[in-house]
Parts: structure tokens; C-alpha cells; sequence
């Protein structure tokens, strides 16, 4: 079959089309770029708001000198451990109640998938939870950002669509085979089951990592601190956090307005820290995410 030959109009759609997307991709990337530019600009100049498009003054200092603030490499390893340990712990309980639930020999399989799915409606509020977790001595402890994220009900339903719509053969083959119900779920379902996981695995890993209302409400232990919660501080205390790192610095590391710490430099400093490891590991997880996320649009 020939290609058909554009018409004008053809070519005035594409043009359109682009330019609206490439518009719309520059709206969403440039806060970012603005971050990263006020961030390694001079300060006084970033101070004053005359950092837009272009970096002025370029220095590394902000990053050497947040790097000292107290607290901050312990909540950076706080968060990269619940980002990588809560990840994994939600990924597997999704995929195995998932594929659980997809078995027809499960003890009173519909009740129990309605009332994993019903929670996604309905919970008992923040007092009640908050009671739970002190009960359960989990606050003030590092679990308490793992352990009630485990179960997903969306990540639950999704898996079980994917599994669902794969080839009941390969389970049956198996079966017959004489493979046992862990076997054919590590062995057959799980290695098929990459799109629909990946996808699950940005979702928790980018809730772990952005999470700091757990930490406000159940952690009062400095040493479990995360990331996003130091954050959230800092940008309320920017003002006298540049005093403090002004303080402490030597007469040599402040005499120039271009590298002083300002209220301006430390939260943007700090932002461009917090959100640039999820900005380095989206792409490598893009493609399984555009599979994972069309799960049940098309039948057939």
C-alpha cells in the first residue's frame, strides 16, 4: 500500500499539534530548570529574582554548604531505605495478592477481593490510624513508613488485570507439569509480569520518596527524619537557616554577596536535592511504565 500523500492541511495539524506538546513540555520542565539554575547562580543576584533563563555567577557552594546542615545525610539515607525497601515490600504483596486473586480455587476469593478493594473507599480517619500505630509500637519507628504502605488496593487491581489477561495456558501448562502454586507464580507469572511492576514500582517509589506526612504525624525521633520532612522545615526556616550557615562559616566563605547563603539559595538548593534522584530514575522505567499504565484499555 502506497503512503498516502499529505495534504496542507495534514501538514498545518502536525505543526499545530507539535507546537502545542513542545509548548506544554516546556510549561512542565521549566520549574525545574528554574530550580536548577537558581541553584548554582549567584545568590544575590538569585536573591533578587534576576535568575529567569539564564545562570549567572555559576558556583557549587550552595550544595557544599546544605551538605552541612544538620540532620541531612541521615534523612537522606532514611528516605533512600524507605524508598527502596517500601518499593520492593509493595511491589511483591501486589503482585502476589494480585496473582492470588486471580485463582479460581481460592477460598472465598471474591469476598476477600472485595474487601481489600472496599478500602479504597472507606477508612477510619487519622485518629484512629494514629491509635493504631502507637498500639502496634510503630511510631517512632522506621516500619511505620513501610508497613502500612505494603498493601495497595489500586496496585492489587492492576496487577490482577494484567495477570488476568495473559494466557491461562501458560498456567495450565505448568500445572500439569506438576508445578505448585509458588513455582508457577516466581517462575511463570512474575518474569511475564515486568510492564505491570515497573509501573507499580514508580508509583510506590515516588509516594516513599515524597512522603512527609508520616513522618509529621508519627515520628518525633530526629535520627528517622526523611528527606521531603526536612524539606518541608527547611523551607519554613530558610531565612534562619542562612543566618546559621553564615555563622558558622568562616570570614573568607562570606565575604562575597555572589556565594552568601540566602533564604532563596537554601530552598532552592535543597529542592533541586530532594526531587532530582526521582527526576534521574523516571526515564529508566519509562517504557515499562507506557505498558503497565494501558493494562485494560483494549480487549480483544
Amino acid at each position: 500500500m502506497k503512503n498516502r500523500k499529505l495534504k496542507a492541511t495534514d501538514y498545518l495539524f502536525h505543526i499545530c499539534n507539535y507546537g502545542v506538546f513542545a509548548i506544554l513540555t516546556l510549561l512542565c520542565a521549566y520549574p525545574f530548570y528554574y530550580l536548577i539554575i537558581n541553584s548554582v547562580s549567584a545568590n544575590d543576584l538569585s536573591a533578587n529574582g534576576a535568575i529567569n533563563l539564564i545562570p549567572r555567577g555559576i558556583h557549587l557552594r550552595n550544595y557544599l554548604e546544605v551538605f552541612k546542615l544538620s540532620g541531612l545525610p541521615m534523612a537522606a539515607l532514611v528516605s533512600v531505605a524507605r524508598t527502596v525497601i517500601g518499593t520492593a515490600c509493595t511491589v511483591m504483596a501486589s503482585a502476589y495478592l494480585g496473582f492470588m486473586f486471580t485463582q479460581e480455587r481460592l477460598w472465598h476469593r471474591k469476598l476477600w477481593y472485595r474487601l481489600v478493594v472496599i478500602t479504597m473507599y472507606f477508612n477510619a480517619g487519622l485518629i484512629p490510624m494514629f491509635m493504631t500505630m502507637k498500639t502496634l509500637h510503630l511510631t517512632n519507628s522506621f516500619w511505620v513508613y513501610i508497613i502500612p504502605a505494603i498493601v495497595q488496593p489500586f496496585n492489587i487491581i492492576m496487577t490482577k488485570t494484567y495477570i488476568e489477561s495473559l494466557p491461562p495456558a501458560l498456567q495450565e501448562a505448568a500445572e500439569i507439569d506438576g508445578a505448585g502454586i509458588l513455582t508457577r507464580f516466581f517462575k511463570i507469572v512474575l518474569p511475564i509480569s515486568t510492564p505491570i511492576l515497573a509501573t507499580i514500582a514508580i508509583w510506590a517509589a515516588v509516594g516513599q520518596w515524597n512522603s512527609f506526612q508520616d513522618t509529621l504525624i508519627y515520628i518525633t525521633d530526629q535520627k528517622l527524619y526523611s528527606l521531603q520532612y526536612l524539606l518541608y522545615t527547611y523551607l519554613n526556616q530558610a531565612s534562619s537557616l542562612a543566618s546559621l550557615v553564615k555563622a558558622t562559616g568562616n570570614a573568607s566563605s562570606v565575604a562575597s554577596m555572589a556565594t552568601m547563603q540566602t533564604p532563596t539559595s537554601i530552598r532552592m538548593t535543597v529542592s533541586v536535592i530532594v526531587v532530582l534522584p526521582i527526576l534521574l530514575i523516571y526515564p529508566m522505567f519509562q517504557r515499562y511504565f507506557v505498558k503497565g499504565i494501558m493494562v485494560g484499555s483494549v480487549k480483544g
